[in-house]
């Protein structure tokens, strides 16, 4: 029997499926990838790159704008997949990302292919980050019905695919009904081999600062500080815990100047320039370092000396960063938001507060610095659950690889 075919798609490739695809090179199997001029070359797969065919209609009907991005995408995707057919490559099993659209056409060129779509999240107009903080959204009834149009794209490509799996349960819990039974709950997994708790790191800060965790430090992550990732609640937190705390560091990894999830602020504001002017100027920069985004071993170095950890979201996506503060036994400080509840219990892997309570945030972080040996059972308890659920090598990849062959099952 010939070995099987497996199609990626990802628009940014291999994205949440670098080690998915490494089992499936593993078994022998044969491999392609489709995504855009971002997809990285991947020994052992034909890497193929869209390119779109046009940009978007200006002055669009303004509900209509994703849907139409999102075909324009499926269109070149599809393109690039005839030429894919043509060379000979017929997948048996399609694994995508279809948050960009470039699934949406697969099962018309590829009938026979089962998919196995990556379910990050489903739209809504309630009960998830969309008019969540009202300080910087007023929603109105019509604004759902925006909302809801974003979903046109991904209701297409979802309704061809054999499973849909979510990383969490929050996540599975945003999509309809009539995808339910279709959803399995599993994380793509974290690497916690490396994500663990360094003996002896020290991160140095841009100013030569040499940080070895003698003295309190409280790290902060965002890929874009912004406010979907609670980053104006922590800074709102930071002068009475700066004050409180005269020994405490703070280091803050991210970016400052893209969007984020939250979207543009006016003028081309960025969140720090926002918050920094709300609280009266830049933080005290001997002890509050901005390091930019930084390799990701002194990211663990900066999670090995962390004495807090706090992360803080919309219910949104959950964070790699968190699953890896966990790793790294961090005192995780965290909102009592749905996608957290997914990965953290009050009072048993670290310690949730209500998303807006500013005061909350600061006695803990207060606590933290003060009372650090009452928390040492939940640091170990947080990597325990990290292993358990989130584990790449123990729980992502294998459950992945039975999902496959699952998949790959119902086609016979």
């Amino acid at each position: 029997m010939a070995a099987p075919r497996v199609l990626f798609v990802h628009q940014n490739f291999p994205g949440q499926f670098p080690h998915i695809a490494a089992a499936v090179l593993k078994r022998g199997w044969k491999g392609a990838v489709i995504g855009s001029k971002t997809a990285r070359n991947t020994p052992g797969l034909d890497v193929r790159r869209w390119t779109a065919p046009r940009g978007s209609t200006p002055n669009i009907f303004e509900p209509a704008t994703r849907a139409e991005a999102d075909l324009i995408r499926a269109e070149a995707a599809g393109e690039v997949a005839f030429k894919l057919k043509a060379d000979g490559f017929i997948p048996d099993l399609i694994i995508g990302h279809p948050g960009w659209g470039e699934t949406i056409h697969l099962s018309e060129i590829f009938p026979k292919a089962p998919q196995l779509l990556f379910g990050e999240f489903y739209y809504r107009s309630s009960g998830a980050d969309v008019g969540f903080d009202t300080e910087f959204e007023q929603r109105t009834e019509r604004d759902a019905l925006k909302t809801s149009a974003k979903n046109m794209g991904l209701a297409r490509a979802y309704t061809d695919a054999e499973l849909i799996v979510c990383p969490t349960p929050f996540q599975a819990s945003t999509f309809p009904k009539g995808f339910q039974s279709r959803i399995r709950v599993l994380h793509e997994g974290v690497d916690l081999g490396a994500a663990r708790k360094r003996s002896n790191a020290v991160f140095t800060t841009p100013s030569g600062l040499k940080l070895d965790g003698s003295t309190p430090v409280i790290t902060f992550i965002n890929r874009n500080f912004e406010r979907l990732r609670g980053f104006h609640i922590f800074m709102r937190a930071l002068p009475a815990f700066l004050a409180a705390v005269p020994e405490a560091q703070v280091v803050l990894i991210g970016a400052d100047s893209d969007s984020g999830y939250g979207g543009k602020l006016a003028h081309g504001q960025t969140w720090r320039q926002k918050m920094e002017a709300e609280l009266g100027g830049p933080l005290d920069p001997a002890r509050v370092h901005f390091v930019g985004r930084v390799p990701h071993g002194q990211m663990i170095d900066a999670l090995s000396i962390s004495w807090a950890h706090v992360y803080y979201t919309y219910p949104f996506v959950l964070s790699w960063s968190l699953v890896e503060a966990m790793g790294c036994e961090c005192l995780i400080l965290a909102s009592d938001t749905a996608p957290v509840r997914d990965a953290v219990t009050h009072n048993l892997e670290g310690i949730l507060n209500d998303f807006f309570d500013v005061p909350a945030l600061t006695e803990a972080m207060i606590a933290a610095c003060r009372q650090p040996e009452a928390f040492t059972d939940l640091r170990r308890q947080a990597r325990q659950t990290a292993l358990a659920r989130f584990d790449r090598e123990t729980v992502g990849v294998p459950g992945w690889m039975q999902l496959i062959d699952e998949a790959l099952g119902t086609r016979g």
